[in-house]
Formats: C-alpha cells, sequence, structure tokens
C-alpha cells in the first residue's frame, strides 16, 4: 500500500519536480553504475580480443571461475533448503525463541565478513577449538574448498530465509489447513499449497544469495590461502592479479562477475515482465 501511494504521489507531480527527479535518478545511475561498467569493459578489451581471449583462457582464472561456480552450486541450495524450512516452521508454529532465531538468521548481514572467516578460522584451523580433531582424521577445512564453502555459506545464509520468513507469515496459513482438513499430506501441503505461495520470494532470495556467492571476497580470502589455480575463487583472482600489477588480465576476469551480475538482472527483469501481476500480489501479501 506504501509503495502504491508513493507511486501515485510521484505521478501527480507538476512542472519541472518529475523531469528532475527522473533526470538525477538516471543521472547517479549513469555515474555510479553504468560508467565504472563501461570502464571496466573498456581496460578488458584495451589491448585487443586477441590479449582479452588470452587473459581468460588462463589456466588459473578458469580454475577460479570453476572454483566460483562449485561454491555457488553447494551454497546457494543449502541455503535455499535451509531458508524454505525456516520459513515455513516460523510461519506455521508459535514457540518461545522464534524471535531469536529470527535475528540470529540476520547476523551475518551485521558481521563483518573478514571477521566471520577469522571466525572459522578459531573453529577449524589447525590450532582452532576443532583443529587437533580435525587433524587427526586427516581432515583440511582452512586454507583449502570446504573452508571456502562454509565461508560462503555463513555470509548468504540469510538471503533466502530473510525473503521468505516475512512472506509466509504475512499469508497465514488457513489454505494449508483446508488442505490437510480434505486429507493432503505433509508432503502434497507443502508442493502443492506452501511453496507456490512463496516461489517469487524464493526466486528473489535465491537471485540475491546467488549473486553474492558468486562475488564474495572477505570471508573467504581469510580461509582460501589464495593458492593460485587451487584456492582462487574470481574474486580473489581479480585481486591477485590487479596487486600483481596485471591490469588488462584483471579487468578481463572482471568482466565475467560483471557479465553474471548482467544476466542475473536481465532474467529477474524478464520473470518480472512475464509475471508482472503475481509478483505484485506477492508484495502486498509482504507489506500486509
Amino acid at each position: 500500500m506504501a509503495a502504491e501511494s508513493s507511486a501515485a504521489a510521484f505521478a501527480s507531480l507538476r512542472g519541472p519536480a518529475r523531469p528532475l527527479l527522473i533526470g538525477t535518478a538516471l543521472g547517479f545511475v549513469a555515474l555510479f553504475l553504468v560508467l565504472p561498467l563501461g570502464v571496466i569493459f573498456a581496460e578488458a578489451f584495451s589491448l585487443g580480443l586477441r590479449a582479452y581471449a588470452a587473459a581468460l583462457a588462463d589456466p588459473d582464472v578458469r580454475a577460479a571461475l570453476l572454483l566460483t561456480i562449485f561454491i555457488a552450486l553447494v551454497a546457494v541450495p543449502l541455503n535455499t533448503f535451509f531458508g524454505v524450512a525456516a520459513s515455513w516452521c516460523l510461519a506455521r508454529f508459535r514457540f518461545r525463541g522464534g524471535a531469536l532465531i529470527v535475528t540470529l538468521i540476520e547476523l551475518p548481514f551485521s558481521v563483518s565478513p573478514v571477521v566471520a572467516g577469522l571466525l572459522l578460522v578459531l573453529l577449524f584451523g589447525r590450532f582452532g577449538l576443532l583443529g587437533a580433531f580435525l587433524e587427526a582424521h586427516g581432515v583440511r577445512v582452512i586454507f583449502a574448498v570446504p573452508g571456502m564453502v562454509l565461508a560462503t555459506i555463513f555470509v548468504t545464509f540469510p538471503f533466502v530465509a530473510r525473503e521468505l520468513i516475512s512472506l509466509a507469515q504475512a499469508q497465514g496459513n488457513e489454505e494449508e489447513e483446508a488442505a490437510v482438513t480434505l486429507g493432503a499430506s505433509f508432503l502434497q501441503t507443502f508442493l502443492q499449497v506452501s511453496l507456490p505461495k512463496l516461489r517469487w520470494g524464493l526466486l528473489y532470495g535465491v537471485l540475491l544469495c546467488n549473486a553474492r556467492a558468486i562475488g564474495e571476497f572477505g570471508a573467504v580470502s581469510v580461509v582460501s590461502g589464495e593458492v593460485p589455480g587451487q584456492t582462487n575463487t574470481l574474486p580473489l583472482e581479480v585481486h591477485a592479479l590487479y596487486s600483481g600489477y596485471e591490469m588488462q588480465a584483471a579487468f578481463a576476469a572482471a568482466t565475467l562477475l560483471a557479465g553474471i551480475a548482467i544476466v542475473t538482472l536481465v532474467l529477474k527483469a524478464a520473470l518480472e515482465s512475464r509475471h508482472r501481476d503475481e509478483l505484485r500480489a506477492t508484495r502486498r501479501a509482504r507489506t500486509g
């Protein structure tokens, strides 16, 4: 309702106010988003297409890209599963400590990613709380891929759950109760009644979670060891190339991250355009 009233107020503006606001918004987007993105691509192709292709064909860059995709493929589904389960439980059951759980879910938003990485080192590092046990069993977490996966899961933990919890609570559970009364099983109720009502919030959460998982730098850099070709994700590889004054190669690798971000935004915009009415209904449910 607040969003609709704001849109109506904006539409009622007369005189120079409306074009001035539109121009200011477009100028801000051009200055802080479009221009930097254009500079990245310009620098990436500054030495020509052949140099750009050679930079992307570098074994370390390819290994970093594959590792980034692998970590995202592990972290995003796990956080999606947790987000759906948490939202369903918190919306369907009332119990003491529910508000505390919501607060803890949002904790990664207020903790620096670097601090999150250090916490993992204190837990799983060689001299950490669990380090001696893991080392005795030949399990290596820190300075290895498992630690990077855990760091990514931690920093992306709230995205899906945060989108779904408020939506599930706003929609209530009347339809689920009706389905159970009609003889539907738990699985049938969840898959055919509960989950369809959450699908757009779920989509938004997954898109945000995936974007953050691919672009995460701080927590992963602490636990990775930054070994080229082994424990460098794409953001870490870009940083390593830039620190080594390989500017063109760094910007070429950065275009992969920018490309993933652009594809994510285009996909989001296409889905919004195709399912505009359903999205509006979802937003109204979330805002009450």
